[in-house]
C-alpha cells in the first residue's frame, strides 16, 4: 500500500564551531563527542520532544574508520544519551555526507516511515587523515584508463581543481581575490554575531607540564566562533603563496578549503510530531539531488546538482535567497558560480569554507544549519546548500523557512 508524501521540518539544527586542524582547539577532541555534542544540543531545542520518538540517527562522514568508524553515528547517539530505542547508520557521500543525511532522514519522513528523525555530520581531519590511514583503490581503475589522472582520487583533489581552471579559465588573481572575500565576509559575520544562533560552544581542556615542577597544568576555555577566518588576509599576502599541487598552477593553499575538525545535527519532523510535541519549524525540507561528473574535474559537480534540485522543487534559480556553495576550492567556485550565472551576492554571504573552514563529512550538515538560521534571521524564503564531492559527483538541497 502506497503513503501519502508528507513534509518534512527542520525543528533544530546547530553545529560546533570549525575547528583547525592539527593546530585548532579540537585537534584532541575526538569526533564522536563532537557529534555527541552536537546531538544533545540539538535535542535542547526541542524541548518538547520525547526523545523514544526518534527513529533514527543518519550521520555523515567522509572517512569512517578510527576514532570515527565503526559506526559513528550509534556511538554518538549513545555518548549523546539517547534511548537505546534510538538506531544510527553512518553515511558516505564525501564532502556532501552530510548533507546526504539531511535528505535521507527527511526522506523517511516524507514517505510516512517516520515522524522524528536527526541527520547530522561528524568529523576529524586531526585524527583521521584525507585519504583514511590505509588508502587501497582498486587497480581496475587504473587498468581501464591510460589517463590515470581520469579519476582524480590517486593524486589528491587539489589537481581537479587545477584541472578546472585550465578548463573553464579562471586565473589565480581570480582565485586570490574570491578567497579574500570569504574571509572579509566570515570576519564580518562573526563581528556582528550572525553565527550565534547556529553554534553551540565547545569547552575544551587544554593541559601543559610545568617542566621546573613537573605538575600538569589545566585551562579550560570556551570556543564559541570558527577558527578558521583571518582579518589580516590581504591580496598581497595570497599572491604570495607557492602553488601546491602544480608547480605552473594556481591553486594555493590560501584559495583552498582549510582542512578542518567539526559536526553538526539537524532534527526532523513531520507536521503530526510537530504538533504532537509542540514544536517550532525552522524551515521545511524542500528537494535534493545528486549527480555524477567526470572524477578529473569533480568541482564541477554542483552544475549538474543544482537544476535537478530546482526541478524537484519546481523553482527557478532566481527563486533562491540564499545559496550556501562549499568552497572546495575558489577555481571551481568561481567556475560554478559563473557557468550557472549564480547571483554571487547570494552565494556565501557569510564567507565559506575558504575562511571558515571544510572538515568533509561533517559540512553538508553545518551548512544546513547555516541556511536555515540565515533565513530566519534574514526573513529570506528559499535557501540552498550545494558542494561539489571527491570522485565525481555534486549534491544541491533546497529549504523553504516556515
Amino acid at each position: 500500500m502506497s503513503k501519502q508524501v508528507q513534509d518534512a521540518y527542520i525543528v533544530a539544527a546547530t553545529r560546533t564551531p570549525i575547528g583547525r586542524s592539527h593546530k585548532g582547539a579540537f585537534k584532541h577532541l575526538r569526533p564522536d563527542d563532537l557529534l555527541a555534542l552536537a546531538l544533545r544540543s540539538a535535542l535542547a531545542q526541542a524541548p518538547g520532544l520525547d526523545p523514544k520518538a526518534i527513529e533514527d540517527v543518519i550521520c555523515g562522514c567522509a572517512i569512517p574508520e578510527a576514532q570515527q568508524g565503526l559506526n559513528v553515528a550509534r556511538i554518538g547517539a549513545i555518548l549523546a544519551g539517547l534511548p537505546n530505542s534510538v538506531g544510527g547508520i553512518t553515511v558516505n557521500r564525501f564532502c556532501a555526507s552530510g548533507l546526504s543525511a539531511v535528505a535521507m532522514a527527511a526522506d523517511r519522513i516524507r514517505v510516512g516511515e517516520a515522524d522524528v528523525m536527526i541527520a547530522a555530520g561528524t568529523e576529524s581531519m586531526s585524527m583521521v587523515p584525507m585519504m583514511g590511514n590505509s588508502p587501497s583503490l582498486s587497480p581496475a581503475i587504473f587498468a581501464n584508463t591510460q589517463d590515470v589522472e581520469q579519476y582524480g582520487i590517486a593524486y589528491g583533489m587539489g589537481l581537479t581543481a587545477e584541472k578546472v581552471a585550465q578548463q573553464w579559465k579562471v586565473s589565480r588573481e581570480a582565485q586570490d581575490a574570491f578567497a579574500l572575500q570569504s574571509h572579509q565576509r566570515a570576519v564580518m559575520a562573526m563581528k556582528n554575531g550572525e553565527f550565534a544562533n547556529e553554534i553551540t560552544p565547545v569547552d575544551v581542556t587544554e593541559r601543559a607540564v610545568n617542566l621546573d615542577t613537573a605538575e600538569v597544568n589545566k585551562r579550560t576555555r570556551t570556543v564559541d566562533l570558527d577558527e578558521g577566518a583571518r582579518p589580516d588576509t590581504s591580496l598581497e599576502g595570497l599572491a604570495k603563496l607557492r602553488t601546491v599541487f602544480a608547480a605552473r598552477g594556481s591553486v594555493t593553499a590560501g584559495n583552498s578549503s582549510q582542512t578542518s575538525d567539526g559536526a553538526g545535527a539537524l532534527i526532523l519532523a513531520s507536521e503530526a510530531a510537530v504538533k504532537r510535541f509542540g514544536l517550532t519549524p525552522l524551515a521545511r525540507f524542500v528537494s535534493y539531488a545528486s549527480r555524477g561528473v567526470p572524477p578529473h574535474i569533480m568541482g564541477i559537480g554542483p552544475v549538474e546538482a543544482i537544476p535537478a534540485a530546482l526541478r524537484y522543487a519546481g523553482l527557478k534559480q532566481d527563486d533562491m535567497d540564499w545559496i550556501e556553495l562549499n568552497e572546495a576550492f575558489a577555481a571551481q567556485s568561481i567556475a560554478v558560480i559563473n557557468t550557472l550565472g549564480l547571483d554571487p551576492a547570494k552565494v556565501n554571504p557569510m564567507g565559506g569554507a575558504i575562511a571558515l573552514g571544510h572538515p568533509l563529512g561533517a559540512t553538508g550538515a553545518i551548512r544546513s544549519a547555516t541556511v536555515v538560521h540565515a533565513l530566519k534571521r534574514h526573513q529570506k524564503r528559499y535557501g540552498m546548500v550545494t558542494m561539489c564531492v571527491g570522485m565525481g559527483q555534486g549534491a544541491a538541497g533546497i529549504f523553504e523557512r516556515v
